[in-house]
């Protein structure tokens, strides 16, 4: 079965050969929104882009960036670990996110790769990436266990305690869930059992209608955007049934580009100020505690 880290590896020379033939065309920091939208990008990956390190990858990412006018994005998981990876393959993939956001901190933030399959590992983990550390975010979470079960609450309290969102991979499938796949009925149980919890569904279910539909009366939970076709619609309806203020930008890049991904805005029948807080109002307003507790500038 083709799973979706053997798909971006498939998809990564592709990609990478799309994104360095459009470089003749010089570099632009204008996204075609105007000079006054600030795109922050909430949901980022180092696999399938080109480079032998994390910060050759990163420096790749910042040329797209400044094609398209990123300003900052949210970097996680690193890029070669399993479908399932082990404690050592979570900390070499945070220890390679850590090594990519001191390259470039004025570009990236860290957000840590942990399970709730390995929960007292997690914990140690989050201490040492987001308490005594440089990350500002949790997730993206996969599929190592629902994101609905007891291990998840501890993780969860963490997050609240230090007021930061946690990123969560989820979806609705026509041929059903992986195991341990979270849906979007996982993440409003989840954030039913922590009502003070900002969580945001990476991908809004693939199947968006059904998604938005689920997620609606939960109020802390958040619509993520990322890593699907930019289909007409999708993001109307966000706006329309949860309002612009719980519907999040992000690329999922490596996998898919920056540009497809914001397409779904900029082509969206919303108003000005809707796109404004899609593309990076809402994520500068959901990370600015842990970012001032931190030192870093909003």
């Amino acid at each position: 079965m083709l799973n979706r880290r053997t798909l971006l590896k498939s998809l990564c020379a592709g990609y990478s050969m799309t994104l360095v033939r459009a470089e003749p065309w010089g570099s632009s920091n204008d996204s075609g929104l105007g000079g006054n939208m600030r795109i922050w990008d909430q949901h980022s990956h180092l696999a399938a882009v080109p480079g032998d390190t994390p910060e050759e990858r990163m420096a790749f990412l910042v040329k797209c960036m400044d094609r398209l006018g990123v300003e900052r994005l949210i970097l996680s998981q690193g890029y070669s670990a399993d479908m399932h990876p082990t404690p050592d393959q979570f900390c070499e993939e945070n220890d390679r996110v850590m090594r990519a956001v001191k390259a470039f901190p004025d570009r990236a933030y860290g957000s840590v790769y942990l399970s709730p399959a390995y929960l007292d590992f997690s914990l140690q983990e989050f201490d040492r990436c987001v308490r005594d550390g440089p990350m500002v975010s949790i997730g993206e979470i996969e599929a190592e266990a629902r994101c609905n079960v007891p291990e998840m609450d501890p993780i969860a309290e963490r997050a609240v305690a230090m007021n930061l969102p946690i990123l969560q991979h989820e979806f609705l499938k026509a041929g059903g869930n992986e195991p341990g796949e979270s849906s979007p009925f996982d993440v409003v149980e989840l954030a039913k059992r922590h009502p003070k919890l900002r969580i945001v569904c990476a991908h809004t279910g693939g199947n968006w209608e059904l998604a938005i539909r689920a997620i609606r009366s939960t109020k802390n939970v958040y619509a993520g955007i990322a890593g699907s076709d930019p289909t007409s619609g999708f993001v109307e309806m966000a706006v329309r049934e949860l309002g612009a203020e719980r519907v999040i930008y992000g690329s999922d890049v490596g996998g898919r580009s920056f540009a497809s991904q914001i397409a779904k805005v900029e082509g969206a029948n919303i108003s000005e100020s809707d796109k404004k807080l899609i593309l990076g109002g809402n994520l500068r307003r959901l990370l600015t505690p842990i970012l001032r507790m931190k030192g870093y500038q909003v």
